[in-house]
């Protein structure tokens, strides 16, 4: 397989007769991510369509001032949540901030924790602070940490984000899901394999390699939010799919405060973008490996979700589920373009 950084466009053109009576074409694009290699298709001619739901910002979900029923919320989270392994956390729960973590009560992996980010039961997209992120991504790190010490082989590690049940949300209040595992998950074991050859064939890393590519096309480049730099997906596997890469770091132990503002900074403006488009769903992934390979950079992955609302059409479809292809309408250079206002 060719380990190179190819980015390919394919038109393909459909043609139908209209009722009216005319020939009509119609372009799609077929994009192939230089990175994974997987396809994903650009419906054109669906760009300017509305989705129902999306014309307006949905009104807050129904258990929005429910804080009595939550789990995660004051005085009952310290009552309803469980707490870590005296080994592995002393007095139970981490604290950083306002931030709080524990065990997931029902976990993905050997290690599954969750972090969250206050407080407040609920919060409308964009309108959190870059400080309550930070400290919750900094909580999520001294987990890991603690587990990198306590478990060597427990390597393949995660911080994830499900706004709302639109994207797989089990609980309103929000929160960081965080995860270690001495096994890989799909992306992890691709992602390992992908970059270490990557880079015993060309000498340099993907991702950086990537960004430069990005840099200096410009089309799907958005900004830096310190010396993580943003950029639309490609080959988009999801809606208005961003990325934030952070060249040169392939350990989250190397990242100081700043570091985790910055990404809770980049994290924020895309959610302000989202907010934008009246999207209220977002999912959000920082996949890690920790096995002392040098090959692989930090990558957070955004994208935004079906509107939490009533009868809002889901936006995996049987394309995505049965073929494996992800179908948006947008190209990735007007979500460049529409987000960059956010960077500003």
């Amino acid at each position: 397989m060719d380990q190179s950084l190819i980015f390919t466009v394919e038109p393909v053109t459909a043609r139908y007769i209209a009722p009216a009576g005319d020939e009509v074409e119609r372009i799609i694009e077929i994009r192939t991510n230089p990175v994974t290699f997987r396809t994903s298709r650009v419906s054109l001619s669906r760009i300017g369509e509305k989705e129902k739901g999306a014309e307006a910002l949905p009104d807050p979900p129904p258990d929005a001032d429910l804080r009595a029923d939550c789990p995660f919320c004051r005085p009952q989270v310290m009552m309803k949540t469980p707490r870590c392994v005296h080994h592995l956390v002393p007095s139970g729960r981490l604290v950083r901030g306002a931030s709080l973590l524990f065990p997931n009560l029902f976990p993905y992996g050997r290690y599954s924790g969750v972090s969250l980010f206050d407080d407040t039961h609920f919060v409308e997209i964009g309108t959190a602070s870059v400080d309550v992120y930070r400290d919750s991504f900094l909580n999520c790190a001294e987990y890991l940490r603690r587990i990198r010490t306590s478990d060597p082989q427990a390597v393949f590690m995660a911080i994830t984000q499900n706004h709302l049940p639109s994207a797989g949300g089990s609980l309103l209040h929000p929160h960081l899901q965080v995860h270690a595992d001495r096994i890989a998950s799909n992306h992890h074991r691709f992602l390992h394999l992908r970059a270490a050859e990557y880079f015993r064939t060309t000498g340099s890393r993907l991702f950086t390699d990537y960004l430069r590519h990005e840099q200096q096309d410009g089309g799907r480049y958005i900004g830096t939010t310190g010396s993580w730099q943003w950029m639309a997906a490609f080959a988009p596997e999801g809606f208005y799919e961003i990325w934030g890469i952070l060249p040169g770091y392939t350990s989250f132990q190397r990242l100081g405060e700043d570091d985790w503002e910055n990404l809770a900074l980049g994290v924020i403006r895309t959610q302000k973008f989202y907010r934008s488009l009246c999207r209220n769903g977002y999912n959000l992934g920082l996949l890690l490996i920790e096995d002392g390979n040098d090959s692989l950079e930090m990558r957070a992955v955004i994208l935004a979700r079906s509107n939490f609302a009533p009868w809002v059409r889901n936006d995996h479809t049987g394309y995505e589920v049965m073929l494996g292809d992800m179908a948006t309408f947008v190209p990735p250079e007007e979500t460049a373009r529409l987000a960059r206002e956010f960077w500003k």
